[in-house]
């Protein structure tokens, strides 16, 4: 029988963020993907409720946390806005366990953090750059925005289109526009910043110098970017991290039974490095 879960709000110095919380025992924190929230983990949460203090939280400008102004989202504001809560509730000792941006922020966090950080393990982890994926936001730039040519030509070419048979398209590009702006937060963290902003953020630098146990959950099978992303980031580390897990892509999170091992392997050897940093 799961436990009962439980929300909170804390007022931050830069929004309030929401939470999801559940369980007692060592504290696991979750970071959502790109177009998710917190609420993303929640079937993988309740399970290991029994043995860990599950933490779930929507980053600022996703859920019900707080939105920011367009020009001040950034991984680092996200990362001292992490710290900030983690400091409220008094969780010293953690793993993260983050999807997608989530993952970005959550690499900063442990970076900064060592002796807090007990291990990392991601997948799909925005903030690295693959050759084989190029400027994958390229083609999507123009649709994120409130206002641009691109979103002003597609309404305007809606009669045409419906006329030569590419109805189906059309509705497909407005049901993406929709997603986009619906995840603002997104699209302003990962491609509607200023380019040197990004680049100063990659986390290429930081990754050869983390000094946590990280976990690459790679999905089998898994999507062409996913692999690309997972590799870019391992290819970074000193060590190899990448761990294939025998569940789809799309169902990685739904069941404990293939991620409570590696929460395990990765705790017990977080809590040994962490003994000898502060050693």
């Amino acid at each position: 029988m799961s436990l009962p879960l439980r929300n909170g709000r804390i007022r931050l110095s830069q929004g309030s963020i929401f939470w999801r919380e559940v369980g007692h025992g060592p504290i696991l924190v979750f970071l959502h993907g790109n177009w998710a929230d917190g609420s993303q983990w929640i079937p993988l949460i309740t399970q290991l409720s029994h043995r860990f203090h599950c933490v779930a939280p929507d980053l600022l400008g996703f859920g019900e946390s707080s939105r920011l102004p367009p020009k001040q989202y950034s991984i680092a504001l996200q990362s001292e806005s992490l710290g900030e809560y983690l400091a409220s509730i008094r969780s010293r000792s953690i793993v993260l366990v983050a999807e997608g941006v989530g993952a970005w922020v959550a690499t900063h966090y442990a970076q900064m953090h060592p002796t807090q950080v007990q291990g990392l393990i991601v997948m799909a982890p925005e903030g690295v750059t693959s050759p084989s994926l190029g400027d994958r936001w390229a083609k999507t730039r123009w649709l994120a925005k409130q206002w641009s040519l691109g979103a002003m030509g597609l309404a305007l070419i809606g009669p045409l289109m419906t006329v030569v048979g590419r109805r189906q398209w059309l509705h497909r590009m407005w049901q993406r526009r929709r997603q986009l702006r619906q995840y603002e937060a997104t699209c302003r963290l990962l491609f509607l910043r200023r380019r040197q902003d990004l680049q100063a953020e990659r986390l290429e630098r930081l990754l050869p110098e983390l000094r946590v146990p990280v976990q690459v959950l790679q999905p089998q099978p898994a999507s062409a970017t996913t692999q690309a992303l997972n590799r870019a980031y391992s290819d970074c580390l000193q060590h190899q991290a990448l761990r294939p897990i025998p569940v789809a892509e799309s169902a990685i999170w739904a069941s404990a039974a293939e991620i409570e091992p590696v929460l395990q392997r990765v705790y017990r050897c977080g809590q040994e490095a962490s003994g000898t940093l502060k050693g």
